[in-house]
């Protein structure tokens, strides 16, 4: 059975929540989409997945390439999955492209 709502106090629906805005644009007018926020701070850090479809690679061969010190370098993060900065990643793929020239 549900309660009876209090005639004084009218039912005011919640409105849906705001997307939130970030420090750089607070005075700007648009909000900036979670989403949009999400992929930004993902595009900084790749996964060991992201880079194996990049590489078209196994994850196993990942981690035999970073048992031979020839993976890009990674982070740790305090619950033991892996992060590769995406400006390492990148310098790795190009010092790769010198060493073949």
């Amino acid at each position: 059975m549900s309660r009876p709502r209090n005639p004084q106090k009218p039912h005011i629906p919640a409105s849906p929540p705001q997307p939130r805005r970030s420090a750089d644009n607070a005075d700007s007018a648009e909000p900036i989409s979670i989403t949009a926020a999400r992929r930004a701070s993902q595009s900084r850090h790749l996964t060991i997945a992201d880079v194996c479809a990049d590489l078209g690679i196994s994850r196993s061969t990942f981690y035999d390439w970073r048992a031979k010190r020839k993976a890009p370098p990674c982070l740790k993060l305090p619950n033991g999955d892996l992060r590769i900065r995406r400006t390492d990643y990148e310098r790795w793929l190009s010092a790769l492209t010198e060493e073949a020239a």
